[in-house]
């Protein structure tokens, strides 16, 4: 992407209504994560994926310091992807959690992922986080190797053995 390609990407506030189609996808691809992950069986993970989203955005798109944005490009137009992240304060400071990053099919390997990485920091940086954190499943090696480039650390990792 180049730089006048990136001052086309924006972040534009979810509605409500994108926002009960987005929770569908959600629910469904947060479910199939925690399966294929061991953690949950296949009978118990939609319903423990939509517990998990209700608990955490109770008021949908507008809970208290959760921010959820469409992704776009003014250039297409067209809707490029969807992020959602929260303001934490903590003990050792005010933070943003990425809680998901999701960019269209027809738009990933085009520089979305990157450009919307940096807009997050932007908007953190403006609402004083001095840091943005996320949590990547294991099997997902592209995400990680995207999130290894933008300058993501590994700051925990949990790891399972099947027997």
């Amino acid at each position: 992407m180049t730089p006048q390609d990136m001052a086309n990407v924006r972040l534009v506030e979810l509605d409500e209504a994108t926002f009960q189609e987005y929770k569908k996808h959600l629910v469904r691809d947060y479910a199939a994560d925690k399966v294929r992950a061991g953690a949950w069986s296949r009978a118990e993970a939609e319903s423990n994926a939509a517990k998990d989203l209700d608990g955490l955005l109770p008021e949908g798109p507008v809970t208290r310091n959760h921010l959820l944005f469409v992704v776009t490009d003014d250039s297409i137009p067209a809707e490029v992807g969807i992020v959602w992240f929260a303001l934490t304060d903590s003990g050792v400071g005010r933070s943003v959690w990425i809680y998901d990053l999701f960019i269209h099919e027809n738009f990933r390997r085009r520089g979305y992922a990157s450009q919307t990485l940096s807009l997050v920091e932007q908007r953190a940086a403006q609402l004083g986080a001095t840091s943005v954190g996320l949590h990547v499943f294991g099997h997902n090696k592209g995400a990680q190797a995207l999130y290894k480039q933008q300058g993501f650390n590994t700051t925990s990792i949990t790891m399972a053995k099947p027997i």
